[in-house]
């Protein structure tokens, strides 16, 4: 992809608006704490103050709208420590350029690498440097600065007061990660009716099991329906992927496969009501003809024979556990599982440190977002202040809140904070023209329009920022300052801040286009390993260790997600990269994905412990671990894998053994596969030379998603 296409298509991706579920009681509680911030101000103070100290409030409550399974107070709290430290260590050193400057880089350079611990922490660090930016343009001293450091972080204590006091939907964001797992799987079934192959995106069960990580004191809080039920459903995954299967589930065609469909559709019945109870926290209401299926010991292999039967028994009796479990009424221990504990704020700092190491080195690309973090802000607080404009601050804080660690999100972002900018401050200044407000007036206005940041904050980064941009407008309005100059300065420094933080990433880039390969051979053992596991399952049934294939899976998600995320991005970037063709990348996802789903159908059915074991299983996963190995690496060295010795182990294995019908064609299925995979990165003729990343049409998402994403 050339740079010009690359920024049409990520300024079209920043000025984007989604339709999202609005929380307006949420959002009105957030934006009261700015009021009640800005009122004490007033009321004790001076506009100028109030309008300073507002960012405390603001701040705050953007953390509480961070995406993060902490309780909402505690990031309010975190959030506000941060923003007080920062601001007065911005006035200790406002009044010696030299030392401001430098303590603003190595902030903005903590700030950046904060990103290793998640998205959630990077915002909240980028605010600290926005706010320590801001509070410069006050009288520096001692006293000042306590005073201030106070008064935001009063405003993040008001948010958390409020969330405290008026708590709305306790819970909420649990139930829905638990409840879009349960809707997933209920499309799921729905497609599979007509699609036995149909694909399946790992990312609400990945949602949900972050979700369920609580603290100590959490578990003893946390409702009891949100207790065992996302155990259920990564169980009843794989058990509708064997039913709908004709290799091993339903014939393909026959009275069979019309009872395959039919318990289908009743199971994406059942689902649906078990998500809708979850998420409102009601009873769950199944349908009359799904509760018949449910009571019923025979109906469930009606016209169903061998491992079809067993699938549908199964799903029966994994639904009937679910809806009980939603009721609350199933059995604590139902799911035979602990709870998933976070931990603490004081056990988070020895993991916080170890992470935050890992990213010391040169080719990561947080690593990198912290330097050029770093550069841009001190480069941009000194042209700023060279500028003949007010405000200069506006320019290294644009860069700040744009730049992110990946060239698709600071460019989109870099976009829209323009664009929305310029929106919001043209309706500001037009208000402000017409009506004439007085002090009160315009920080009402304020808290209205940081309200409507609050409500569409998940609509798209250009809606927020013209929420923004108006709000800055009456808030310096509010103080006293000139609104012709507000305008002018708000829009040239934005503009310039969006450049210095494009620019930067393009001096100096962290691409995905060249680790696209080191992405696909991670994958690639990672999906080897997890079929492994469960072979090694089906090998000694007496010695089975469930965890060995859980923790299996949950390397093989992080890897799949891993390579998704890595495709994405190339596609947008422009660089060329000779060695992964889109081709390549797309018949590679495709072979992947199918290896994984032989490791989901046979995991569908592992074993009785009592069952007899399969020692050829045994002998050919171990092969399978060491021919991955040496194909990982060859992956990595631009050549096609070599898996000639595990179709060698294959051979010798019985082609039709006693007991192990299941595993013995998963392993033949496996091996043609995996011989998919070494075709797809074989080297392809000089016609087909569109590389990931380079010129010609990026792949579309649900191209990519075409490979069938069975392996979650």
């Amino acid at each position: 992809m050339t740079w010009l296409r690359a920024l049409r298509e990520t300024a079209r991706s920043g000025l984007r608006v989604e339709r999202t579920r609005l929380e307006p009681l949420v959002a009105l509680r957030a934006a009261c704490g700015v009021a009640i911030v800005i009122g004490l101000a007033l009321w004790l103070w001076s506009p100028p103050v109030a309008a300073s100290s507002a960012f405390g409030a603001f701040a705050a409550g953007m953390a509480t709208f961070q995406r993060s399974w902490r309780p909402r107070p505690v990031l309010a709290l975190a959030a506000g420590a941060g923003l007080a430290v920062s601001t007065f260590l911005g006035y200790l050193a406002a009044s010696h350029v030299v030392l401001f400057v430098l303590l603003l880089a190595v902030w903005a350079f903590a700030a950046g690498m904060a990103w290793a611990l998640g998205p959630t922490t990077g915002v909240v660090s980028a605010l600290t440097v926005a706010v320590m930016l801001v509070t410069v343009t006050l009288p520096t001293s001692v006293l000042s600065a306590l005073q201030h450091a106070a008064l935001v972080g009063l405003g993040a204590l008001v948010q958390a007061a409020l969330i405290v006091v008026f708590p709305i939907r306790r819970w909420g964001a649990q139930r829905d990660a638990l409840a879009d797992a349960f809707a997933a799987e209920a499309d799921f079934a729905r497609r599979l009716r007509h699609d036995p192959k149909a694909p399946f995106d790992p990312e609400p069960l990945m949602t949900a099991r972050s979700a369920a990580e609580v603290t100590a004191r959490q578990a003893r809080r946390r409702p009891e329906e949100l207790h065992g039920n996302r155990v259920l459903a990564e169980r009843i995954r794989p058990v509708l992927a064997s039913l709908a299967d004709p290799r091993v589930g339903a014939a393909a065609e026959g009275p069979e496969r019309d009872r395959a469909r039919e318990v289908l559709a009743v199971a994406a019945s059942v689902l649906d009501a078990v998500a809708r109870a979850i998420r409102q926290g009601g009873p769950v209401r199944v349908p009359e003809r799904a509760d018949a299926l449910l009571r019923a010991d025979d109906a469930p292999g009606a016209e169903l024979t061998g491992a079809a039967r067993r699938s549908a028994t199964r799903l029966v009796s994994l639904l009937s556990a679910a809806v009980e479990r939603a009721e609350g009424s199933g059995p604590s221990d139902a799911t035979g599982t602990a709870h998933l504990l976070r931990p603490s704020a004081g056990e988070l700092l020895p993991t916080a440190v170890r992470t935050v190491r890992r990213q010391v080195r040169w080719d990561s690309p947080v690593l990198r977002h912290a330097l050029r973090l770093s550069a841009v802000a001190a480069v941009g607080y000194l042209i700023g202040a060279a500028l003949p404009l007010g405000h200069g601050y506006w320019a290294p804080m644009a860069s700040v809140m744009v730049m992110r660690p990946d060239f698709t999100q600071t460019y989109e972002r870099g976009v829209a904070r323009f664009a929305g900018s310029l929106v919001g401050v043209a309706l500001a200044t037009g208000i402000t023209q017409v009506a004439h407000p007085g002090t009160y007036t315009f920080a009402a206005l304020a808290v209205v329009s940081i309200g409507l940041m609050y409500l569409l904050l998940r609509s798209g980064y250009v809606v927020a920022q013209a929420c923004v941009g108006a709000y800055v407008v009456f808030l310096l309005a509010m103080g006293g300052t000139q609104l012709e100059q507000t305008v002018r300065d708000r829009v040239l420094l934005t503009l310039l801040g969006g450049v210095l933080a494009m620019a930067a990433y393009a001096v100096f880039p962290a691409w995905e286009t060249p680790r696209l390969r080191d992405r696909l051979a991670e994958w690639t053992e990672a999906t080897a390993g997890y079929v492994a596991a469960v072979m090694y399952a089906h090998a000694e049934p007496s010695r089975r260790r469930p965890g060995a294939v859980r923790r299996a899976l949950l390397d093989l998600r992080a890897a799949g997600a891993a390579w998704d995320q890595a495709v994405s991005r190339a596609d947008a970037e422009p660089v060329r990269h000779r060695g992964l063709s889109r081709s390549a990348v797309r018949d590679a996802d495709a072979a992947l994905s199918a290896v994984g789903r032989v490791g989901l159908l046979m995991e569908a059915h592992q074993p009785a412990g009592d069952a007899p074991p399969v020692p050829e299983a045994a002998r050919f996963a171990a092969t399978l671990r060491r021919a991955t190995a040496v194909a990982a690496d060859e992956v990595r060295q631009r050549r096609a894998p070599d898996w000639s010795a595990l179709r060698a182990e294959l051979d010798r294995w019985p082609s039709d053994p006693a007991g192990d019908r299941v595993v013995r064609r998963g392993a033949a299925l496996l091996v043609d596969t995996l011989d998919e995979l070494a075709e797809a990165l074989r080297p392809r003729s000089a016609g087909r030379r569109h590389p990931a990343g380079g010129s010609g049409r990026p792949m579309p998402r649900r191209a990519r998603r075409a490979g069938l994403r069975w392996w979650t």
